[in-house]
């Protein structure tokens, strides 16, 4: 008898809690906004996509980030933004994705969108618009940028409470984690804090160890953008366990920005036997060239997960996620009918 195929990963319900707003864009949708505006595009992202990266230094980083720049430029029109996000929805029920949380910094797209709370209604209304017709939960979590001035933060932070409750869910700190100080943003996360917003700053990707434990300590984070790196050291991995600590792994951007030489080096297997949650993600599929479910093949191809396995990494993206109620239990009890499904 010959052996069972593997379950499809695809059909595997599941939540997505790193996603970056432009970095979710398809390649093809790409091409063609810039098409239509005469945008000149690198080669980058033309012939030679997914582009090779590397963030070992800050050289490297500013050239992913010059590419995300470009990219984020097609965006001229509310109509590109709502074809954005239903097209990120599309992808992620396409890969058994059932809730997403899309991680967005309104001040880069305030100048032509006519301000920073002009463009987080547009962004809200299109995520409505986008659940609607595809049937995917959805929420915003609004990120500040760790390279401008923490006061800039803390004008997102009071945006971004305004909008608790209302399609907002969470508040982060995004880009390089090298750039600026971690301290110095507490003040913004303690006005989303005391909004009753998730703090999911960026942390234990490009810095080690250490900076999860900033992050923790300034930052009070509840889930860890990366936070990969926690695995260097066993006490910060302790700790991040025992406070409960979600860590959104995203196996894929690791390995192209040069964290680790290659999948088989991602550290899952570590974070899982200390018992830590993790949740896989894509960050920016549109630069890293792997959606979701691709995050979940690699994982199981790279350390020879099992079904079960894999099943308890979907199960936990759906109890770090901030779905309803009745969202978590579709999706925990459609986990659960693949797994007892024939393989």
């Amino acid at each position: 008898m010959s052996p069972a195929a593997p379950r499809d990963l695809r059909t595997l319900p599941k939540a997505h809690l790193h996603l970056h707003f432009t970095g979710s864009m398809r390649h093809a949708t790409l091409l063609e906004l810039a098409e239509r505006d005469g945008i000149r595009l690198p080669e980058q992202l033309v012939t030679e996509w997914p582009p090779e990266l590397s963030a070992a230094d800050e050289k490297g980083w500013f050239r992913f980030q010059r590419l995300y720049d470009v990219a984020r430029s097609v965006l001229r029109t509310p109509d590109d933004v709502r074809r954005l996000v239903l097209e990120a929805a599309e992808d992620d029920v396409r890969d058994g994705g059932g809730w997403l949380e899309i991680q967005v910094d309104p001040s880069g797209y305030a100048a032509r969108f006519g301000g920073v709370t002009a463009f987080t209604d547009l962004v809200l209304d299109a995520v409505a618009s986008a659940s609607r017709e595809t049937g995917l939960g959805m929420a915003v979590v609004i990120a500040a940028n760790r390279t401008r001035h923490p006061l800039d933060a803390r004008t997102l932070a009071r945006l971004a409470a305004q909008y608790a409750g209302r399609g907002v869910v969470g508040f982060g700190l995004s880009n390089d984690e090298r750039r600026g100080s971690t301290t110095e943003f507490a003040g913004a996360f303690r006005i989303a804090e005391r909004a009753g917003l998730l703090l999911v700053p960026h942390g234990g990707e490009l810095r080690g160890a250490d900076h999860v434990t900033q992050c923790l300590d300034a930052l009070h984070a509840q889930r860890l953008g990366h936070g990969v790196r926690s695995s260097e050291d066993p006490a910060v991995l302790d700790r991040v366990v025992s406070a409960g600590v979600a860590l959104e792994v995203c196996p894929t951007s690791n390995v192209a920005l040069g964290v680790y030489s290659d999948l088989t080096s991602v550290p899952l297997p570590t974070l899982l036997a200390a018992g830590a949650t993790v949740a896989l993600g894509a960050d920016d599929p549109l630069l890293f060239g792997s959606r979701l479910a691709g995050q979940y093949a690699t994982m199981r191809a790279a350390h020879e997960l099992s079904d079960d396995t894999l099943a308890e990494l979907a199960r936990m993206s759906v109890r770090a996620s901030c779905a309803p109620s009745d969202v978590r239990q579709r999706l925990l009890s459609g986990i659960d009918d693949w797994l007892a499904a024939p393989d």
